[in-house]
């Protein structure tokens, strides 16, 4: 699994004009299942998004996950993480996982991070979604988990 993670001040989704999620401080994060994913990766990417720390502390340090300043977790799924631009001047897609599966999944992370955390927030599945965002700092984290297959491959 792939995610985007986007500190932010503030964040929304809105869907032909109405805001469908929103959250104050807190985290912004893009989702998007490949190929092969499971749920494996899901809880971890999961685990990592909550206690990963990238909030100030009282110094000033990046010392504090969303979880410790008790922010908001805004997730959006977005299918276009696993683009492939290595060849042409077109994006491909195919190591997106199928619209199914990724639905699955992303429904799992959303189920899994509003079993673990009191703020969650989403966009809407396969909608086309306006996303804002006061991006705070700027900090932007790419992150992925790959199937074990995969990521004994790219050892």
């Amino acid at each position: 699994m792939i995610a985007m993670l986007q500190r932010v001040s503030q964040a929304r989704v809105d869907v032909a004009g109405e805001a469908v999620g929103a959250i104050g401080a807190g985290l912004l994060v893009l989702v998007c299942a490949e190929r092969g994913d499971t749920e494996q990766e899901a809880d971890k990417l999961l685990a990592k998004i909550l206690k990963l720390r990238i909030f100030s502390d009282d110094a000033g340090k990046m010392n504090r996950s969303v979880q410790d300043i008790g922010g908001g977790l805004l997730l959006v799924s977005q299918f276009t993480l696993a683009a492939d631009t290595s060849s042409g001047n077109r994006p491909g897609f195919s190591q997106a996982a199928a619209p199914d599966e990724g639905r699955r999944l992303f429904d799992y992370v959303v189920e899994r991070a509003r079993a673990l955390h009191p703020v969650v927030q989403t966009g809407r599945f396969a909608a086309d979604m306006q996303v804002h965002l006061v991006n705070d700092g700027p900090v932007t984290i790419p992150m992925r988990m790959a199937p074990p297959a995969q990521a004994g491959a790219a050892a």
